[in-house]
């Protein structure tokens, strides 16, 4: 037995040496090859030296590079770090520009620690040789450890700012992890469009050996804020669209504002009586809600927290921390800004319909969606798999953000699509390394509907449309254009008919109908009019409760017949004293909405199964608006009239909008019904994978008194933070 130890130990110190002694060679090669790339660059750019004015020797310019390679090195090693820590507060577009400079101002400090002032070179140009020599370290590094599993896995640790895993590989503990990627806007449709034509090589060679594919339908409000909070806290009741006006508080409800998501959170824990998805060992990377995690980066309901601990940003430390991650990323990012540059020019000059302006600062936020936080999210996904986490939670939102500018399908999107596949496949591959096998769900949170504008298509927006039913002044363009015309025609006849008095041609009322008038006025102060997508909503704030039909017919009696009438406005829902609630559509059509059925859609028809039951679960909310308007919808083309500047969009009713995905590995049971509806059902179901792999326990129904939802939230007090922030 002692014999046996024995052996066993000096087969333990034999492997410590080797391995040590592989690293000193890997360490020696990155130096020979950043030394040779000095020299290179030295030679081929004008303004970078590495000998004396009088000229030195082949020997020693070569020295100098290596001091200066090693130099650069290390002080990346030790310097870079403390630097992008202490940039934290900049904001992340702007760290990821300043990457170069920084970079460039190591390799200017680089320089001039080589003995007897031998190397010189232009700050310009500085930016540039630092930014090779990164890449070149990058490259080399990885190409040596690829060969070496253990190396390739040490590297991986390096990359995503971890030392160790928290479990042992192949130990008790390694019970199965699940990670969920979301795609963020990808209809079903379009992931199977994009798979059968060999866009997506990954995801299709999942669907052949491994997982299963199939759709999913929304609530009405189909947009992340009701999807993924629904899916992260299993409730998304009163969340009636993306944006929206609560009379009771005065308060406009924004879901990507840091304020309004921490107070839904707030409201979905305090309903559920649960922290979420992802309360026990989990992690939420760049979503709108944390799910319960107590690891969180790059989270918008943590972004309205204060405190050093709770900086948003902070989940960038991990990536940035790498020089050649910044480097590479900052690279990308400005090469994604150029590609938009000249996307968008091209649609332009072919004059492609539908389009709207992709100008001002758009190509920088479509490159901070497609690569900056891409990168960072993909990183942070790696470093929770070789932590060992139970669960991940990580939203990828290139495809929507580019969908929205460019359309749902095209070549810009295809692209997109493509990068996503890529990104999924690195994490595939990165989970080979991992302590724990891991099993990986894509799902997406909402489709996107494609169509020209609301405002486009007709010369108006929804609000000037509201405000010229009303009768309110609107802009000369808008009266000018049929749709305003007809409205402010309307408004004057109904006018005159609840007035009995005569009006002249700017629909003012004669002397006679001052008074009558101003008292009505009083009585109906401005509407606010929200857009959500081709959802629209209609408050007036100056009532505290929730307006009839009748209520409006008689401050407003043109209002509801110039929406309903309208050829860009498929149906309203309103509240009625005598019907409980009502669907109003063109052609004077009024249906009851609780004699609405599959079968018996009435006015909606056309907008696709289930299409009574989302409007009828949206009419029971507390906080939904006194008009809610859906766009019109062709289901021949699928298109749709977005009320925002979007050709691609969604948040209502109609086509691929209210058709995400849901793609798992067989192995998980129990398998999703058919017909899966609903935000919060999806929950239920990614619940009962966790379960079932020995994850995070989330319960389906918990009922918790008032005074202890605090303590589940994580609003109040600093969450327990790893290295991702």
């Amino acid at each position: 037995m002692k014999g046996e130890q024995g052996v066993g130990e000096r087969r333990g110190r034999s492997g410590h040496w080797r391995s040590a002694g592989s690293a000193l060679l890997r360490v020696i090669t990155v130096w020979a090859v950043s030394t040779l790339t000095l020299l290179v660059l030295a030679a081929v750019l004008p303004d970078f030296r590495l000998q004396s004015h009088d000229g030195d020797s082949v020997t020693r310019i070569a020295l100098t590079a290596a001091w200066g390679a090693g130099a650069f090195g290390l002080l990346g090693a030790l310097v870079w770090r403390l630097i992008v820590r202490a940039l934290l507060l900049v904001p992340a577009l702007v760290l990821g520009l300043l990457v170069f400079f920084l970079n460039g101002s190591l390799l200017l400090l680089a320089l001039r620690l080589i003995p007897d002032g031998r190397g010189a070179v232009a700050p310009e140009t500085a930016v540039v040789v630092a930014a090779v020599m990164s890449a070149v370290a990058s490259a080399t590094s990885t190409a040596l450890a690829v060969r070496d599993d253990e190396a390739y896995r040490r590297r991986l640790y390096r990359l995503t700012d971890r030392t160790r895993p928290r479990i042992a590989r192949g130990g008790p503990e390694a019970a199965p992890g699940t990670v969920f990627l979301q795609l963020d806007g990808v209809g079903h449709r379009v992931l199977r469009d994009a798979v059968a034509d060999g866009r997506m090589p990954t995801v299709a060679e999942w669907l052949d050996r491994t997982h299963t594919l199939t759709p999913w339908r929304t609530d009405w409000s189909s947009q992340t804020g009701a999807s993924q909070l629904g899916i992260l806290h299993g409730s998304n009741e009163d969340v009636p669209a993306f944006r929206w006006y609560e009379k009771d508080t005065g308060r406009l409800m924004v879901s990507n504002r840091p304020a309004s998501a921490v107070e839904l959170q707030r409201r979905a824990v305090e309903r559920t009586g649960h922290g979420g998805l992802l309360a026990h060992d989990g992690a939420s990377r760049g979503n709108l809600f944390g799910g319960g995690a107590e690891q969180l980066a790059l989270v918008l309901s943590m972004a309205a927290r204060r405190g050093p601990l709770n900086r948003s940003r902070a989940g960038y430390f991990a990536y940035f921390s790498d020089p050649a991650n910044a480097v590479r990323t900052a690279g990308s990012l400005l090469a994604e800004v150029l590609r938009e540059m000249v996307q968008s020019t091209r649609a332009l000059l072919r004059r492609d319909t539908p389009r709207v302006s992709r100008g001002g600062l758009y190509p920088f936020v479509r490159a901070f969606a497609t690569v900056v936080e891409r990168d960072v999210v993909v990183s942070a996904v790696m470093g929770d798999m070789l932590a060992g986490r139970s669960a991940v939670y990580a939203d990828l939102v290139a495809y929507d953000e580019v969908a929205h500018h460019s359309g749902p399908r095209g070549r810009d999107t295809d692209q997109v699509l493509a990068r996503l596949d890529r990104s999924i496949a690195l994490i595939a591959k990165v989970a080979e390394h991992a302590p724990r096998p891991y099993r990986i769900v894509l799902l997406s949170d909402h489709g996107q509907s494609p169509g020209e504008t609301f405002a486009s298509a007709y010369g108006l927006t929804l609000r000037d449309l509201v405000r010229a039913g009303c009768g309110l002044a609107v802009p000369r363009r808008v009266r000018r254009t049929h749709s305003g015309s007809e409205a402010r025609d309307a408004a004057r006849e109904a006018l005159r008919g609840a007035l009995h008095r005569p009006v002249d041609q700017e629909g003012e009322a004669g002397p006679e109908g001052q008074e009558a008038a101003a008292v009505a006025a009083a009585r109906a102060p401005e509407p606010v009019v929200l857009a959500s997508g081709n959802l629209g909503l209609v408050s007036f704030p100056g009532v505290p409760h929730r307006m009839t039909r009748e209520e409006m017919d008689r401050l407003h009696p043109a209002l509801l017949r110039t929406l309903a009438e309208h050829p860009g406005i498929g149906f309203l829902l309103v509240a009625s004293e005598e019907h409980g609630s009502v669907v109003l559509a063109r052609g004077g059509v009024e249906a009851p909405l609780a004699e609405l059925t599959d079968e018996a859609p009435g006015p909606l028809a056309g907008f696709g199964p289930g299409a009574a039951d989302a409007v009828r679960r949206t009419d029971g909310f507390p906080h939904v608006a006194d008009i809610m308007v859906n766009s019109m919808h062709d289901p021949a083309t699928g298109g749709v009239h977005a009320f925002e500047e979007q050709i691609g969009s969604h948040g209502g009713l109609g086509g691929e909008q209210g058709e995400p995905f849901l793609l798992w590995p067989r192995e998980l049971t129990p398998q999703p019904p058919e017909g899966l509806v609903g935000a919060e059902r999806v929950h239920r179901v990614l619940a009962g994978w966790l379960r079932e792999s020995g994850g995070p326990q989330v319960p389906l129904e918990i009922s918790l008194p008032s005074d202890q939802t605090e303590a589940v939230l994580p609003v109040d007090g600093p969450p327990r933070r790893d290295k991702h922030g």
